[in-house]
C-alpha cells in the first residue's frame, strides 16, 4: 500500500486496531519521488499583470511590509509563486513552474543570483510572510470543528525583526 507520509501514524493506529494478533507485522519504505499534490509553495495567476514596480508596491501594501528585498526584473508579472516562511530552497521550482516572480523570506544574497533573470525574486521578511497563517488555521479549525470551538490569537508581536526606513 502507498500512503502520504502526514497519514503514516493514523493508518498505524487503524492496522494495530484492525489486527486480529497480538503483534502486527510491516515495514515502512519510504519513496523518495514527490507527491504531485503536496508541496511547500503555492502558484497562483494575477487577475491582470503588472509591472515589477507595481508588483512590489502591491506585495508592500498587502503585507504591510516597509521594504522587499528583490532581484532585478523588467518584465510583466503575472504568473506568481509564493512559500511563506525560509523558502529559497524552491527557487528553482518557481523557475520550473514558469513564474514571473517567487515571493518568499530568508534570501541569502548568493541565493538572489539563482533566478538568472528568469524570475523576480522577493524577500518579504520571514514574520511577514507568515502573518495570515493563523487566519487560516482559525478558518480550518472552525470549518471543522463549527463556530462553538474558540480560536484566541495572541496580541503580542512576536517578530523580532525591526525595520527603520
Amino acid at each position: 500500500m502507498l500512503l502520504p507520509l502526514h497519514r503514516q501514524a493514523a493508518v498505524l493506529a487503524a492496522l494495530r486496531q484492525a489486527h486480529p494478533y497480538e503483534e502486527v507485522a510491516y515495514e515502512l519504505i519510504k519513496l523518495e519521488n514527490e507527491h504531485q499534490d503536496v508541496g511547500a509553495g503555492l502558484v497562483g495567476h494575477l487577475p491582470k499583470a503588472l509591472s515589477p514596480l507595481d508588483f512590489r508596491q502591491h506585495l508592500k501594501a498587502v503585507l504591510g511590509v516597509p521594504v522587499v528585498k528583490h532581484t532585478a526584473f523588467d518584465k510583466p508579472i503575472k504568473k506568481v509563486a509564493l512559500c511563506g516562511g525560509a523558502g529559497s530552497f524552491l527557487t528553482g521550482a518557481a523557475v520550473a513552474a514558469g513564474a514571473d516572480a517567487y515571493v518568499t523570506a530568508d534570501v541569502k544574497y548568493h541565493e538572489f543570483f539563482a533566478p538568472e533573470g528568469r524570475l523576480l525574486l522577493c524577500d518579504v521578511g520571514h514574520f511577514e510572510s507568515e502573518q495570515f497563517t493563523g487566519e487560516l488555521f482559525r478558518d480550518l479549525l472552525l470549518a471543522a470543528f463549527g463556530r462553538t470551538f474558540a480560536v484566541l490569537f495572541a496580541e503580542t508581536s512576536t517578530n523580532p525583526v525591526q525595520y527603520d526606513c
